[in-house]
C-alpha cells in the first residue's frame, strides 16, 4: 500500500505529465532546390507540422509562412559574407484581433495533431540579391506563429522548432516587377468598394493634416505624443514631423486602389517603392471610415510605408503592442506604421 504522501506525489506527477503531453507544439521546415540559375527559380516550400496533442487554429499572419503575400517572412544570409538580400516585397496592415473577429475560414489554418500544411514561396518576389551577390545562402522562415485559444478566443504566441535550408544562387539576382505607369483610379473595385474608398481618401487627408498641425503646435512632451512615440526628444519629434509633412503632401483621392486581394484577415498592403498604389484586402471592407483601425487610418498606415513618405516598418501590429513599443523602444516606434496610424486616428482622443 502507498502512503498518503506517496499517493499525492504520484497524482501530482501524473497531472504534470498530462499537462506536458497536452502542450501545443509546431515544427517548421524549409525545403527547395540546392542550387538555382536565376533567383526566379528560388522557390521554397515551408512545411508547418502540428507536433502537439491538440488541434491548433493558426492565424495566417502576413509575417508568417502561412500567408503567401511576399512579405519579409524569411531570414536569408550569405554563408560567406553574412550579408542579406534587400527586401523588395510588400508591407501590410494586419490586426490579429480583427482577423479573429472577422472569423473567415481563409484567415486561419487548422492543424490536427500530426497534420502538416505546405506552402510554396517565391523568394524572388520579396528579395533582391543584387547587393549581396551570388553564392550560397541560408534560408530560415519566421518561426513565430499565433493560434486562437478556444477558451478565450484570443491569439496566443507559439514558436515552431525550425530547420534551415541552404541554396546556391547564381545568374540573374533580381526580377523586374511591373508597376503602373498610368494610374487608373480603381482596379477590380465594385461600386460599393469605390464608395468606401471615396470616403476613406478624404478621411486620410484630414488625419494627415490634423496630425501635422498638432505636431507643429506641440513641441514638447504631451500625452498624445508619448503614448504613440514614447519619451519626447526634439530629434525624434523632428523625424515624426517630417513623416507627417510628407503624408500631408499626398493627395489620397488620386491614389490607385486595387481591390483584387482576397486575404480576409489583412487590411491592405503596398510595395514601398511603388508610390500611391494601395492593395485593399478583406478586413479593410469591414472597418469604419474613421476611428481605430479605420479605412482612413489604414491609408495613413500604408502611406507611411512608402519610401517617399517615411519608409516605416511593421515591428508590431495593434494598439496595445504599439503603445508597448512606444514605451520600450521609441526609436522603433517612430518608424512603425501602426504607431503613425494610431497617432493620426487619435481614438480615444488624447491631448
Amino acid at each position: 500500500m502507498f502512503s498518503s504522501s506517496v499517493r499525492s506525489a504520484l497524482v501530482a506527477l501524473v497531472a504534470s505529465a498530462v499537462v506536458v503531453s497536452a502542450a501545443p507544439g509546431l515544427s517548421l521546415t524549409v525545403s527547395g532546390p540546392e542550387a538555382v540559375d536565376g533567383v526566379d527559380q528560388l522557390k521554397v516550400v515551408a512545411t508547418i507540422t502540428n507536433t502537439g496533442d491538440e488541434s491548433l487554429k493558426l492565424l495566417n499572419d502576413p509575417l508568417t509562412p502561412l500567408n503567401k503575400l511576399p512579405t519579409d517572412t524569411f531570414a536569408i544570409a550569405h554563408e560567406d559574407t553574412g550579408t542579406s538580400p534587400s527586401f523588395s516585397g510588400v508591407k501590410a496592415k494586419y490586426v490579429r484581433d480583427t482577423a479573429i473577429k472577422v472569423g473567415d475560414a481563409s484567415a486561419f489554418t487548422v492543424l490536427a495533431p500530426g497534420q502538416s500544411v505546405a506552402l510554396t514561396h517565391d523568394l524572388s518576389a520579396a528579395y533582391n540579391f543584387t547587393s549581396s551577390g551570388a553564392g550560397a545562402y541560408t534560408v530560415e522562415a519566421n518561426n513565430l506563429f499565433h493560434y486562437v485559444d478556444p477558451a478565450t478566443n484570443k491569439a496566443v504566441p507559439i514558436y515552431a522548432n525550425a530547420e534551415v535550408h541552404s541554396a546556391k544562387v547564381a545568374g540573374q539576382l533580381a526580377v523586374a516587377r511591373n508597376t503602373l505607369t498610368k494610374r487608373a483610379t480603381f482596379t477590380g473595385c465594385s461600386s460599393s468598394q469605390q464608395s468606401g474608398l471615396n470616403a476613406a481618401a478624404p478621411a486620410a487627408q484630414t488625419y494627415a493634416a490634423n496630425a501635422l498641425s498638432y505636431l507643429q503646435a506641440h513641441t514638447s512632451s504631451t500625452s498624445r505624443y508619448t503614448t504613440w512615440f514614447g519619451t519626447y526628444t526634439s530629434s525624434r519629434h523632428s523625424t515624426v514631423l517630417t513623416h507627417y509633412t510628407n503624408l500631408n503632401s499626398n493627395t489620397y483621392s488620386s491614389y490607385h486602389f486595387d481591390c483584387t486581394c482576397t486575404d480576409s484577415g489583412t487590411y491592405a498592403y503596398v510595395y514601398p517603392d511603388d508610390f500611391g498604389h494601395v492593395y485593399l484586402c478583406g478586413a479593410f471592407w469591414q472597418a469604419p471610415t474613421t476611428g481605430t483601425d479605420s479605412k482612413g487610418g489604414t491609408l495613413i498606415h500604408e502611406s507611411s510605408h512608402f519610401t517617399a513618405n517615411a519608409g516605416t516598418e511593421d515591428y508590431v501590429y495593434g494598439q496595445s503592442a504599439a503603445k508597448s513599443l512606444a514605451s520600450s523602444n521609441p526609436t522603433e516606434a517612430i518608424n512603425n506604421a501602426d504607431n503613425h496610424e494610431y497617432f493620426a486616428e487619435n481614438n480615444p482622443s488624447l491631448s
